[in-house]
């Protein structure tokens, strides 16, 4: 059941809308947001009132790569692994960061704390490598500067 808050931020996205379901990304978004990712229960909640099919809403969820159908850590950190970022040192970045997180890609920290995933762009070429933790980029990392950035997420 969406609570009233959802509820309310997933009909004032659908306003700008021709067709409701257009919007169902956002409002898959907008549970994510309150309910840390989308659950089963939260795709039936979002296919009802976006009035489609809760595998219509699911084949989504699953392409979009920014909707987590598991649960994942408070900070999800999403390491660039575009070209570019290959070229300027993704390989040592991903690593150093799976040894300091002791977690493999795709894996969360045991006390819950971070999920660290692979994303294919981040756009930011001309400052890789890069990442992300949420919604905040990183860019020009270097193992002091991944030290710096993770202190910041409690």
């Amino acid at each position: 059941m969406l609570t009233s808050e959802e509820r309310t931020e997933i009909e004032a996205e659908i306003a700008h809308y021709e067709q409701k379901q257009a919007a169902c990304i956002e409002a898959m978004k907008i549970v994510q947001k309150h309910r840390g990712w989308l659950s089963d229960d939260g795709i039936r909640d979002v296919a009802e009132i976006m009035e489609m099919t809760p595998a219509e809403l699911d084949s989504v969820a699953t392409f979009y790569n920014l909707l987590f159908r598991q649960p994942v850590g408070r900070h999800v950190v999403m390491v660039c692994d575009s070209v570019s970022c290959w070229i300027m040192g993704y390989e040592n970045i991903r690593q150093y960061l799976m040894d300091k997180l002791e977690i493999g890609m795709g894996e969360t920290t045991q006390d819950g704390r971070f999920t660290l995933l692979p994303i294919c762009c981040l756009g930011n070429c001309d400052r890789a490598p890069a990442m992300m933790v949420g919604e905040d980029l990183h860019q020009d990392l270097t193992p002091e500067k991944i030290d710096a950035i993770l202190e910041k997420y409690a």
